[in-house]
Formats: C-alpha cells, structure tokens, sequence
C-alpha cells in the first residue's frame, strides 16, 4: 500500500486520526483507557448503538430516515420485559415478541413512506412520538424481575465476547454481505441516487426501502430488548430516550449522506466507535452528563463538516504528484 494510497484512505474516513488522537489523549489523562476491559466494555455499551445504526445507515443511504427508533427500541424492550415478567416468557418468545413489535412499526413507517408516498422525516418523527405513548399505555410502571433465561440475552458470553457484541458483529457482517455482495447492496445505492433513474432500470424502488424500514424497526427493538436484558429492568417513560438522535449522529458522522446515495458501512462502524469512545472517555475523565451531550450534539456537527470536507480531502488526495521536470532530470551541460 503506497503513501498516496493511505493519504486518500484517511481522507476518506477522517475519523481515523480522530478516534486516534482521542484514545491517545484519554490514555494521557486517565492512564487507564486503552486497557482490555475498557476496550471490551466500550465494544458492549455501544453494541445496542451498532445493531441499530447499521440497518439505519443503509435505509439513509437509499434516501430514507427513520427517526422513530427511540421509541421503537422502548416499545421492543416493554415486549419483552412484559413477557418476561409478567408471564414468565421464555428466552425465544420474548425476543420474537420484542422482533414483531418493531416490525410493525417499520411496517407502519415503511407503508406510510414507501408505498403512500409520505415524508420519512414527518412520518417517522410522529410515530416517535405514537409508539412511545403507546409503550407508555402498554406498560405505565417499570418493569423488573426478568429471571435467568431473559438475562442470558445480554449477560452471556459467546466466545469469550459478550453476547451484545457479538450480535452487532452478526449485524455488520450480514449487512456488509448484503451491501457489497448482492444486487440489492447496488439497489440500495441506486434509489439513493435517484429514484426515477432506478425505477427505469427496473428497481423494486419501493419494495427495498420498505424491507430497510422493516428491518431498522426489528433491529431497534432488539435492541431495546437486549438492553433490558443487561438492565435487568425497563421504564417505558425513559427507555431509549435520544437514542434516535444518537443513532443518527453515528450514522452521518461515519460519512453517510443525508440525501443519499453514499456511505459505507465501515464509516458507520467507525462512527459508532468515535460516540462509544467519546462517551467513555468523558465519564472516566469525570466530565458531567449535561456536557456530554454537549458533546454528542457537536459532534452532529462536526459531522456536517466532514461531510463536506471529506470529499474535497479525497480528491485532493487522489491527484497524482507530477512529473519532475525535463530540465531538472536532464544532466548538467559540459563545461569547455
């Protein structure tokens, strides 16, 4: 791999150096933040953020948004909760409880968008507000008590990694296959692109985005689920609080373009881990919530900014060194 080679990589994910300089400076303040633990602990926290943003990062990529994944992921973790507690559900129904409360909501979303035609940002952001009413009606008080089989979905070990991570890992990997792969992946980038070039070229532009619809609502209630599980309690009123804006925020600052048609699935892991780490390393170097937030919400904007600076960067770096001159490479005249 040459020099100029690794210059148009890092222009191309400027979140590289950045998560670099931040583990470097953490390290620096805390003497403590590159360990094993920490690392391990950082990978578990921001799992839930992973399994979520990676399905979302495809359906933005195609044009859409959903931003009900919030309340979404409160909905999923008050079914399984729910079921759990008060019926003593198994491990399996009460994930496939949790599965088909977000998949009626990304049924819902993708109908209302996909195949009526709606406005994803104004669909999505009222069913934000329905579906966490509606977890709220469907369990008003919290939810503890999961007993043993419901905590093995977030506490147990697969091979040596916590079982969260190694969902998310599953979650990128099928995603990438998908993405890189089959023709769907190219589809995807194609209604992005333009939906009318698409539909002329034969693309199921309104079947794909639904089935992204359907999967972003299934992954954010998994994922309210698996949170409950490593909680060991859920509260309708607060469970998944911001997490859409948080998800959106790993999903641009990872390159992904609001209006579609680019992005890779790398970029929004390396978002998630730029949140994860930030988050981890303000709380150990002491700094309070509030700012913290601060934090997340600059961080959207300095998403803006790689946005548009990222490509500028790219090209940049893909412009090949000129030749040396004719006259500096011939040899010096003889001298008489």
């Amino acid at each position: 791999m040459n020099a100029s080679l690794n210059l148009r990589q890092l222009a191309r994910y400027p979140l590289i150096p950045v998560i670099v300089l931040m583990a470097i400076g953490f390290e620096l303040a805390t003497g403590s933040f590159v360990g094993s633990q920490n690392l391990l602990g950082i990978a578990t926290d921001s799992a839930t953020l992973a399994i979520v943003a990676v399905p979302s990062a495809l359906l933005v990529i195609s044009g859409y948004l959903d931003l009900s994944v919030g309340s979404t992921y409160a909905l999923g973790a008050v079914a399984a909760g729910w079921l759990a507690s008060e019926h003593g559900g198994s491990l399996l129904t009460c994930v496939l409880l949790s599965l088909l409360a977000g998949l009626a909501v990304g049924a819902v979303n993708g109908f209302l968008c996909c195949v009526v035609g709606l406005s994803p940002f104004i669909v999505t952001l009222g069913t934000l507000t329905a579906v966490r009413g509606l977890a709220q009606q469907f369990a008003p008080l919290p939810l503890t008590s999961f007993g043993d089989s419901f905590a093995w979905l977030g506490g147990a070990k697969i091979a040596g990694l916590p079982s969260p991570v190694v969902i998310a890992i599953v979650v990128v990997l099928v995603a990438g296959a998908i993405l890189a792969l089959t023709p769907v992946g190219r589809h995807i980038y194609a209604i992005g692109v333009s939906r009318e070039a698409a539909y002329l070229s034969g693309v199921r532009v309104r079947t794909v985005p639904f089935t992204l619809f359907l999967a972003t609502g299934a992954s954010a209630a998994l994922a309210g689920a698996i949170k409950a599980s490593v909680l060991g309690a859920v509260q309708s009123g607060t469970a998944g609080s911001g997490f859409e804006l948080a998800v959106l925020t790993a999903v641009l600052v990872g390159g992904v373009a609001l209006t579609g048609g680019s992005g890779t699935l790398f970029g929004v892991v390396l978002g998630v881990a730029f949140l994860g780490i930030l988050q981890n390393g303000l709380t150990l170097v002491g700094v309070p919530t509030f700012w913290q937030q601060v934090a997340q919400g600059l961080a959207l904007v300095v998403a803006a900014g790689l946005a548009f600076l990222a490509p500028r960067l790219e090209a940049l770096a893909a412009v090949r060194p000129t030749a040396p001159r004719r006259a500096a490479a011939d040899p010096e005249p003889a001298t008489t």
